[in-house]
């Protein structure tokens, strides 16, 4: 049995105003805004890295072997890449976007005077009376644009919106959350890894538990473009937990209901003396964890030892349906993570 009663309520909330809080690579203030002052009401005092990164930090009894947690704030999204003859937008990626699936989207774009216009996204010369490939065409960033809700017919009119080359487009999340446990939205990656970590330190607070060592807890802000995950992380560190999204599919043992450990990516195995101590964890407290490898996946973790970092590294998350599209995971799943990385944190 566990010592920690993770709140539920409180989980659920929190990832519900998280993943309605836009947060693409490149500009996360918002998101990171929102986790501070979670962390502040929980009193635990936090400072930002110079690339704009979220660090706490919790004293341990010991101090010999350092931990640390990492979860990314960062989501994908898209910026303008060109603002196109007939007024509408031509968009970038900002990482893996999976084009058909956001045909239709509703989007926020963020211009640098601080306005947002509304708009959607939808396929070029898309009606399908008027166009007979409409319905084959390949879904792409070259034949998808922005349709504005303004009255704009030419390039000169959208930049008197105050719309440039290089805004941020926000995608809407479309958040819901079902009395059967699921919650189904854009970016649960990895904004529920986010929502689970900050649950368990209100678990530990709850209870005036303190950690087994001193335990770093960095959000990062670059995850989905490969250059977050050594930002802030102290030198001394002997152990990481990174979490993120479990990958579900065919093939894979990860299901919505459980919390998963990788013990594999596209990048290499983790530690396995780390992830098997998570494994006994969860073992002495009935968390059924899952065991799974990923093919086409990093984490942070990766990105830690492929910039010097010398600890240990392991990686969890709760499973999470559809990954980079319309996603869905289910409050078992959140529970377990929160559950694991909270016993994690005082396991001698």
């Amino acid at each position: 049995m566990s010592r920690f009663e993770i709140d539920k309520p409180y989980l659920g909330r929190v990832l519900v105003d998280l993943l309605n809080t836009p947060s693409p690579t490149g500009f996360t203030d918002w998101a990171i805004g929102f986790v501070q002052q979670e962390l502040e009401a929980l009193g635990v005092p936090t400072q930002q890295t110079t690339k704009g990164a979220l660090i706490a930090t919790l004293p341990g009894l010991r101090d010999d072997a350092p931990r640390a947690l990492s979860a990314h704030v960062d989501t994908l999204g898209a910026m303008v890449k060109e603002i196109k003859a007939n007024g509408r937008l031509k968009l970038t990626a900002l990482n893996g976007v999976m084009w058909p699936t956001v045909e239709s989207e509703g989007v926020w774009v963020e211009t640098r005077s601080g306005r947002s216009i509304r708009g959607s996204i939808v396929l070029e010369n898309g009606a399908t009376h008027v166009n007979r490939e409409a319905r084959s065409a390949a879904r792409t960033a070259d034949n998808l644009e922005v349709r504005l809700d303004e009255r704009t017919t030419r390039a000169e009119e959208t930049r008197l919106l105050g719309i440039e080359v290089g805004d941020f487009v926000h995608f809407d999340p479309r958040v819901e959350s079902s009395e059967s446990g699921f919650v189904r939205s854009r970016f649960l990656d990895d904004k529920a890894c986010v929502a689970a970590v900050l649950a368990a330190i209100k678990a530990m607070r709850d209870v005036g538990v303190t950690p087994a060592q001193r335990l770093t807890i960095q959000f990062s802000n670059y995850e989905e473009v490969g250059h977050g995950g050594f930002d802030g992380m102290p030198n001394d560190l002997a152990e990481l937990v990174v979490l993120d999204m479990a990958a579900i599919g065919t093939g894979q043992q990860s299901d919505e209901y459980h919390c998963t450990i990788c013990l594999k990516d596209s990048s290499g195995p983790y530690s396995k003396p780390l992830s098997d101590k998570l494994i006994g964890i969860a073992d002495r407290v009935g968390i059924d964890l899952k065991a799974d490898i990923y093919p086409h996946y990093s984490s942070d973790g990766s990105v830690y030892w492929q910039t010097g970092g010398a600890a240990q590294v392991a990686l969890i998350g709760p499973g999470v349906d559809t990954s980079h599209g319309y996603e869905r995971t289910h409050m078992e799943a959140l529970h377990d993570t929160a559950l694991l990385v909270a016993e994690y944190a005082v396991a001698d």
